[in-house]
């Protein structure tokens, strides 16, 4: 299979700095590393794909080879090549080159007797579901998140107080294992995580009794929050510091909220917006006048209605929203009138609407050529008025 281009392996332009290069070979290195996708296949080629574009693109000499007869240009078979490809261009086993991705997941590159460093703690996620009215207005809700805390007997070292934890054999204090693995493209060496000491480079030969030597212990933590007015679905709120406790006195990772909202029985909301159906009489919708309409909270506000009003007509309420998550002020209320047709009349009002279709030549009556001009809530009011 013919190999992609080194610049789309990498996702950057042909024009791209040093700096863009390392910044994306970071991110898919991370993406693809054996130890971040154990077992899989896919991952590892990919692995090997972005690590050999990295080591000719981020050498002078051998992008500039490459930039003008392609991967012939750094075919050991080609126009003067890698040299010995062992190691992707170094001798067999030589990953110097690659000390910034071992940095990343490890605290230290291959050659060196660097322990792994201080690391945050992971993220958290709680999903919490509020009522419409508590999301419009804002509720401080009291929740427990259950999460690893730094043990306090120990004060996080994992050794029992009063002892001092001593150098791991195994890894000679390194916090890591290299791993060498002959590969086509030449020995393949990777560093994971020294399974003695947990990438730590000491073992604590009297482990804390309350944490186990882990540094860590298992809580229940209590959280008081605030959610602000306005918030919605898919709304989401960062605690710093509220999720898991760090690695060899890192800090804690954040708690991220994430929001969902009921619905409501009367109203829907678009963005800031209000939106409700209201029924009318036909009445109210003849003559207009000014209606009750229920508002977000239990209350209400008065609408006017316009003389004529046809079922389905819209009216704006200012201020009658959502308060604006980020700024002041709040949305509007769009109210649709529904004209409702009444379904129960006495004998005196089927007699009132009788003679109001014979005057508005609703009945088989032809009106009057001063009649024809009338509108139908004229007649109407004429009708009813005797």
């Amino acid at each position: 299979m013919a190999k992609r281009d080194y610049y789309e392996v990498l996702n950057v332009e042909k024009n791209a700095s040093e700096a863009e290069l390392k910044k994306a070979y970071r991110k898919l290195a991370r993406k693809y590393h054996p130890d971040v996708n154990p077992g899989n296949k896919e991952a590892e080629e990919k692995f090997k794909e972005v690590n050999e574009a990295y080591e000719v693109l981020s050498d002078s000499e051998k992008r500039s080879r490459y930039d003008q007869f392609g991967h012939a240009g750094t075919d050991p078979g080609g126009f003067g090549g890698f040299g010995d490809f062992g190691g992707f261009g170094g001798s067999a086993g030589d990953f110097s080159g690659f000390g910034d991705i071992f940095d990343m997941f490890f605290g230290g590159a291959g050659g060196g007797q660097r322990t792994r460093g201080p690391q945050q703690g992971a993220d958290l996620r709680l999903d919490l579901r509020l009522d419409f009215e508590e999301a419009a207005f804002g509720v401080e809700k009291d929740v427990e998140i259950p999460r690893m805390e730094k043990c306090s007997k120990c004060n996080g070292t994992g050794a029992k107080p009063g002892t001092h934890a001593s150098t791991c054999r195994k890894c000679n204090g390194t916090g890591q294992i290299k791993y060498t693995q002959k590969t086509p493209l030449g020995h393949f060496q990777t560093i994971k995580t020294c399974p003695d000491c947990g990438g730590r480079g000491e073992v604590n030969s009297s482990p804390c009794p309350d944490c186990r030597g882990e540094g860590k212990v298992h809580r229940i933590r209590k959280l008081h929050i605030k959610i602000p007015a306005g918030v919605d679905t898919g709304s989401r709120i960062r605690l710093s510091g509220e999720g898991e406790a760090g690695e060899l006195g890192g800090p804690n990772g954040d708690l991220y909220v994430y929001i969902e909202v009921r619905p409501h029985k009367l109203f829907e909301r678009h963005g800031d917006d209000l939106y409700l159906e209201m029924p009318i009489t036909f009445i109210q919708a003849a003559l207009g006048g000014t209606i009750k309409v229920p508002t977000l909270g239990g209350g209400t506000a008065s609408l006017k209605i316009s003389e004529g009003t046809q079922t389905h007509t819209v009216f704006r309420m200012r201020g009658q929203g959502v308060s604006h998550l980020r700024g002041s002020g709040k949305g509007d209320m769009h109210v649709k009138v529904l004209v409702v047709t009444p379904t129960k009349l006495s004998e005196e009002q089927k007699k009132m609407l009788r003679s109001f279709a014979e005057k508005s030549g609703q009945d088989n009556y032809k009106p009057k050529d001063k009649e024809r001009d009338k509108g139908i809530f004229e007649r109407l009011w004429d009708s009813l008025k005797g």
